[in-house]
């Protein structure tokens, strides 16, 4: 029978929602059809004309890549550039391209928290929190019902918080209404005042799977119309945002932890601020161009904080204030490729899966 293509972005949506990637972004089906069958999967950092020849070679007609190979809108497809050959190339092939870039940046689970892993990092949060990411749903139900509806919002999504499932909040009180002539009312009769002993329950749950939840809630709930008000709030998701820091499970010299960085993310070099004489305890880190979270670094207590991409002036932000380390955009988030092997090859173990062996790393050292 086999998998549609379908099926594998659902299960990596569940993984990083695209609700949670930046406004520019592109973390989408790029190339193919979602009903075309998957023959295989390789995953990559980036996606190429050599990522596209590798998926042929293969068999692959899925390339499951970080970084999307479209941005911006084209405005013609002519093959002037890589981007443009890479997407011909796919095409002509059947390749079906799906990128999951900031999404997966923004998840706990996610780019940062394999970086964190590989440097033995412990107690990881996100570093800076997203603000209006979360609705509070409240809604009013018979006190005998109210199990039911928060099962049903429970499976669809609502509260969550942390490690923490089914959370909510409930008190009782007493509802009244009065159905009109053309009502048709599980409890109660047309014209005539009812009061019904009623939960007020209130959950948490993520803004994007608000209909959802919303729809789980009026299915299960036995009222003909549905009391419930929904609210967005500015609250920070403590699960979802840019970067993230940890703790090493023993301090470390600067220059101790600075082989460490360069041994656990196989690196040629670091470029780094002068060190500051201390142990390193606390480390922040974003895979990609992250200095935009330098002051959440400082903030937090981080001794150390490693990203990529910093400009020569950047550097003095650093205000010895913490050891700044720039260890590459390609070393930084090469190890996505295996995140993303891992979590489709327990979902899906009879589809041939692959890790790209392509170096795209368009950066070389002497």
């Amino acid at each position: 029978m086999g998998y549609q293509i379908s099926e594998v972005i659902s299960r990596l949506e569940m993984l990083a929602p695209p609700a949670y990637q930046e406004s520019y972004d592109n973390a989408t089906l790029i190339t193919g059809d979602r009903n075309w069958k998957v023959n295989g999967i390789l995953c990559t950092l980036d996606c190429t004309e050599e990522i596209v020849e590798e998926a042929i070679q293969l068999g692959a007609n899925l390339i499951v890549a970080h970084h999307p190979i479209i941005f911006k809108g084209l405005k013609s497809i002519t093959g002037k550039n890589y981007v443009e050959r890479t997407i011909i190339k796919a095409i002509k092939a059947d390749i079906a391209i799906y990128a999951i870039h900031t999404n997966l940046d923004h998840v706990s689970h996610g780019v940062n928290k394999r970086i964190c892993d590989r440097l033995g990092l412990s107690k990881t949060s996100i570093l800076s929190p997203k603000k209006q990411v979360l609705n509070k749903l409240t809604y009013f139900v018979p006190i005998s019902e109210a199990k039911k509806t928060m099962d049903a919002v429970f499976a669809a999504g609502a509260g969550k918080i942390g490690e923490y499932s089914d959370c909510a909040f409930q008190t009782e009180g007493t509802g009244t209404f009065v159905p009109s002539s053309k009502a048709n009312p599980s409890i109660g009769s047309a014209n005539k005042e009812t009061h019904v002993q009623e939960s007020r329950i209130e959950v948490l749950i993520p803004t994007y799977l608000s209909n959802q939840i919303i729809a789980a809630l009026k299915k299960s709930h036995p009222y003909e119309e549905v009391a419930y008000y929904l609210q967005q709030l500015e609250n920070e998701n403590q699960e979802v945002g840019a970067g993230m820091i940890g703790e090493l499970e023993n301090p470390l010299e600067a220059e101790e932890f600075l082989d460490l960085l360069k041994k656990n993310m196989n690196l040629k070099l670091v470029k780094h601020t002068a060190n500051t004489h201390r142990e390193i305890k606390k480390v922040a880190v974003c895979g990609g161009a992250g200095i935009f979270l330098i002051a959440d670094a400082k903030r937090a207590g981080a001794d150390a904080f490693i990203t990529s991409d910093i400009k020569y002036h950047e550097f003095f932000d650093a205000e010895g204030q913490l050891i700044l380390c720039d260890i590459g955009h390609y070393e930084s988030e090469i190890f996505t490729k295996e995140l993303l092997g891992e979590f489709l090859s327990q979902i899906f173990p009879n589809i041939a899966l692959y890790l790209t062996k392509v170096v795209t790393n368009p950066t070389f050292y002497r």
